[in-house]
């Protein structure tokens, strides 16, 4: 093993909207968790892997805390506090000059036990016209925690993210990089398809809508013609049948915006032409089935029935 490596694994929380998947997609360089001004838009846990030379990044990016309300809820605060344990570090993301909700405070107070190294990031600075208030809100919260490091950030701009990385790269601990230093994440292609779909639908759809969709790869294949061309298919599950309707739009309009902006994303991201088929059913109250959520790919096997 070349003695010069060093890795670390580091978990990216904090409270829904406050920029945690684009942060993690300007470290990255390129985008690997979807991002929407919609809150909650993620729900699994999606690893980003930097390698810079001798130093490999592994950022676990989960879903924002909050109160739960449902059994998807349930699982996506399970999703947060297992990205939590075991980590080298934490990126916690907070949105400058806001306060901050009480899970992400009680989020804090649960670092104290074991004293994890916890990197603080004051992400939107670009839209703080008093930075006087920023002062004050580091002063706030770092009489919270020891935060190894404060640092204000605009995921938008790029500001003070380089500084964000090498802060981490201080933390990484001697050891071997456990992914290949070109690998950029560890989610299934299924995964990555379904949750580019869902993206689309964040952003197209009115409010009530993308909540209450999931979305599940039926078919992946790349054709034996030679053309590299790769059949997607895929099943857009809301809990209404008027969603359906929405989701589908007049004359099937919605449905084929949502097809054609994700494919353009696919393309980009595979890097091969894609043929996407997608189709639209209803499954009512799946967020709050423990069968729904496992066949969707959340694992609900801790939750009460």
């Amino acid at each position: 093993m070349n003695d010069s490596l060093k890795s670390a694994f580091v978990a990216i929380v904090g409270a829904p909207n406050v920029g945690k998947s684009s942060l993690l997609n300007t470290m990255m360089g390129r985008k690997i968790a979807i991002v929407s001004q919609k809150p909650q838009t993620t729900r699994t846990r999606i690893t980003g892997i930097l390698t810079e030379k001798e130093t490999q990044l592994v950022f676990f990016d989960t879903p924002g805390l909050l109160n739960p309300r449902s059994r998807l809820d349930e699982y996506m605060v399970q999703s947060v506090n297992e990205s939590v344990s075991g980590v080298d570090a934490c990126l916690l993301v907070a949105e400058a000059g806001q306060e901050l909700p009480d899970p992400v405070r009680e989020l804090i107070r649960g670092f104290q036990p074991s004293g994890t190294p916890v990197i603080l990031a004051l992400n939107k600075i670009d839209l703080l016209p008093d930075k006087s208030v920023l002062m004050a809100q580091i002063a706030e919260l770092s009489g919270l925690y020891s935060f190894r490091a404060v640092v204000p950030v605009s995921a938008k701009t790029h500001s003070g993210v380089r500084s964000l990385v090498d802060e981490f790269k201080r933390i990484a601990v001697p050891g071997p990089h456990f992914f290949d230093d070109d690998a950029l994440t560890d989610q299934p292609e299924r995964i990555l398809a379904a949750e580019i779909i869902r993206e689309k639908m964040l952003r197209l759809l009115n409010r009530e809508v993308p909540h209450g969709v999931a979305v599940y790869v039926e078919r992946m294949s790349v054709r034996k013609n030679g053309s590299g061309i790769e059949d997607i298919s895929a099943t857009i599950y809301c809990e209404k049948t008027s969603h359906k309707g929405i989701i589908i739009g007049k004359n099937g309009s919605m449905l084929k915006k949502i097809g054609t902006y994700a494919r353009e994303d696919m393309e980009k991201f595979f890097g091969c032409k894609i043929n996407l088929k997608l189709w639209v059913k209803v499954k009512e109250d799946w967020r709050n089935s423990q069968s729904a959520l496992r066949s969707f790919g959340y694992d609900a096997s801790d939750f009460s029935k």
